[in-house]
């Protein structure tokens, strides 16, 4: 797990992730990644990549939303579905962090250093916690979770909103043609070879 912890809150997502020495070392290929692989139907070999929201920037190793409203079925709705469930496993590991640790729940009275102390002590906690303990730390129910497609909630999304959270600021980029392809590669994937054969209901 990496974080980083300390950027201002008016820098972007993209903004922050840029500044980070993942993005550094995901750039200079020295993170160790798998090579890209062959998805059986699709025409090219596909790069093992990261999940992100529309806050981000399209590339290689980062996956993006696509921009808009699409019909049920298309492509790029699927593409859209799949991916938000795999960003739900970092809304739950922020979800309950906060829940347990409700120093996060609102503006920390701290000063910046202290604070990022206090961040990087919960961010271990709940990795200790979810390693050692987990029965206890998130018993069958606090998290979401998932049969066939149907999802049930976790309970610390009834904890109500959190004051400390502001809105990501999206901030519009051009993807490079290869990165566009790539995306549109994997929602094919997504709908050929690669078919969830629920996936149509909850898109």
């Amino acid at each position: 797990m990496f974080a980083d912890v300390g950027c201002q809150g008016r820098i972007s997502d993209g903004g922050v992730f840029k500044a980070s020495k993942l993005y550094q070392q995901l750039t200079e290929n020295r993170l160790g990644l798998p090579t890209p692989e062959e998805l059986e139907g699709c025409s090219m070999q596909i790069p093992y990549f990261f999940a992100g929201d529309s806050a981000f920037a399209l590339s290689e190793n980062l996956m993006k939303p696509y921009t808009g409203d699409f019909p049920k079925g298309t492509p790029q709705r699927i593409f859209n579905y799949r991916l938000s469930r795999g960003r739900r496993i970092v809304e739950n590991a922020f979800g309950i962090s906060s829940a347990v640790f409700r120093v996060l729940r609102k503006p920390m009275l701290l000063e910046p250093a202290k604070a990022e102390w206090v961040i990087m002590t919960v961010i271990l906690l709940h990795n200790y916690l979810r390693k050692h303990s987990p029965n206890m730390y998130t018993p069958f129910g606090t998290l979401d979770y998932e049969v066939n497609g149907n999802l049930t909630e976790g309970s610390w999304r009834n904890e109500g909103d959190m004051t400390s959270m502001v809105p990501i600021r999206n901030i519009p980029r051009i993807p490079t043609n290869y990165c566009t392809k790539v995306r549109d590669e994997i929602a094919n994937y997504f709908i050929n070879n690669g078919v969830l054969e629920w996936q149509d209901q909850y898109a």
